[in-house]
């Protein structure tokens, strides 16, 4: 306004006094450089007036901040004030910045009162950065005073009883690092509270929540390692017990090993198993005593022991179910070679019971397969007698020689029973059609066919004839004789 208006006033009376004198060259000249400096003069004059509004402004904009700042720094005063007990480790440092952010409220009114707007926004930050700072400390510092103190100070106290009484009983607790942790965890509280003294809380509270969880979760561990003792005592009692019966049966089934393969003829896979065993139970019995010495040196964890003790007690239950079913595979042998001698007397007796059908009806001749059926079957019976005072045993061919007597004795029992029953029928047949002989002659031939069959031992085909011949005067005795013979 003093500067530059003047300037502009000069140049248009040069500008008029141009136009009067018709200077119209070197007027437009001077009204062009007129209108730039007009230009230039009011974007400067508009960046003033903008930085002036704000100015003027932010005096209510920063009465607004303040009045807030105000309410919340007299929200943190009362809660302080209400709980002073909880803060006195910080009770200090805390007043101090009480009087340092009404020194600033202080400082805010003599600012605004004289117009000292830049430095108005510098203390207006100021007091909400202490405020805000301020709020975190009153927030969270009885919960830091409370577990750096109190809890994480008496659960290392915990912490070391237990540990020395588990110590005391046997448990090794060297992995867990207690000791080093415990003076790790002291530094770092003591370390945490000396930054509460200026009121620097940052990650304070995680820091601490950490060494909280950190020994809570050596309860966790304490039982773990108790539980783990109790596993590893179950397991070396049970171990031991299992091993020596395991060794026992092994030894005796080596001792047995020479009558086993006189006996039956073993396979290599069957007596190798049997060395395997007697190897795999020495490797268990090595890594038990193993485990066992380091157990009594009292240098490994209960945690390790018991897992060392699994592994074992897992390879020990698959040896033993290799030896039962090791064992079951030669008692088999042994069922077997008994089975067969039980059969062999049953298969005997059955080729009786087939020589006595014979004897049970008198036969006009014997069948003719009866004899080629026999001979098979006593044959089939010797090998098998062979083959059972065979040594050493092929319980394999054993049982094959079973399966083939067995079969061609009932061959030859189904045999006569089968003759047997329809040379009866066959008579009988040709008893009842005789009352038909007189009245008919084609029955009379039919029967008569059905005799010559009978008498030459064909007694199927006599049946088949005796009836055909009485079914022509007696329609549907075919029937009835067929279901009977069926």
């Amino acid at each position: 306004k003093e500067v530059e208006i003047p300037k502009i006033t000069d140049a248009l009376v040069l500008i008029e006094q141009c136009f009067e004198e018709e200077n119209y060259k070197e007027l437009k000249t001077k009204i062009a450089s007129l209108e730039l400096e007009i230009a230039y003069i009011k974007t400067k004059s508009n960046f003033l007036l903008d930085e002036i509004k704000e100015i003027t402004l932010s005096e209510e904009k920063n009465r607004d901040t303040i009045t807030k700042l105000k309410a919340e720094y007299r929200s943190i005063l009362a809660k302080y004030n209400s709980n002073k007990a909880d803060y006195q480790e910080v009770e200090n440092p805390i007043l101090l910045q009480f009087e340092n952010v009404d020194k600033l409220f202080s400082a805010f009114e003599v600012a605004m009162e004289k117009n000292e707007y830049t430095e108005v926004g510098k203390i207006v930050k100021a007091i909400d950065d202490i405020i805000g700072n301020l709020k975190v400390v009153i927030e969270e510092a009885p919960s830091i005073i409370l577990m750096g103190r109190k809890l994480i100070p008496a659960k290392i106290n915990d912490i070391n009883k237990m540990t020395k009484r588990m110590e005391d009983e046997g448990f090794n607790l060297d992995y867990l690092n207690i000791s080093y942790n415990i003076t790790e965890a002291n530094k770092k509280i003591s370390e945490i509270l000396k930054r509460l003294n200026v009121l620097n809380l940052e990650d304070s509270i995680f820091e601490l929540k950490t060494i909280l969880d950190y020994f809570d979760s050596l309860y966790h561990n304490f039982d773990k390692e108790k539980l783990s003792k109790r596993l590893f005592d179950d397991y070396q009692r049970n171990i031991l017990i299992k091993t020596t019966k395991l060794e026992k049966i092994s030894n005796d089934l080596n001792k047995r090993i020479d009558d086993l393969r006189y006996s039956y003829d073993l396979a290599d896979e069957d007596v190798q198993v049997i060395d395997d065993i007697k190897d795999e139970i020495k490797e268990i019995k090595d890594d038990y005593e193993r485990v066992v010495d380091l157990y009594r040196r009292k240098t490994v964890a209960y945690s390790r022991l018991k897992k060392e003790m699994e592994l074992i007690n897992n390879k020990l239950l698959k040896t033993e179910e290799k030896l039962n079913q090791t064992l079951r595979s030669l008692a088999s042998l042994k069922e077997d070679e008994k089975r067969a001698k039980e059969q062999l007397e049953e298969i005997k007796k059955i080729l009786v019971q087939a020589k006595n059908n014979l004897k049970s009806y008198k036969l006009p001749v014997t069948p003719k397969n009866f004899y080629v059926e026999l001979g098979e079957a006593s044959e089939a019976i010797n090998n098998m007698i062979r083959e059972l005072d065979k040594r050493p045993i092929s319980i394999k061919i054993l049982n094959t020689r079973v399966d083939t007597a067995r079969d061609l004795t009932f061959k030859v029992y189904n045999t006569t029973k089968e003759a047997v029953k329809t040379a009866k029928m066959a008579e009988t047949a040709i008893v009842y059609g005789n009352r038909y002989r007189s009245i008919s002659k084609d029955v009379e031939l039919g029967l008569l066919k059905a005799e010559n069959s009978f008498m030459k031992g064909n007694f199927k085909v006599s049946l088949e004839q005796a009836i055909n011949a009485i079914n022509i005067v007696e329609p549907g005795i075919h029937k009835r004789l067929i279901e009977e013979y069926q």
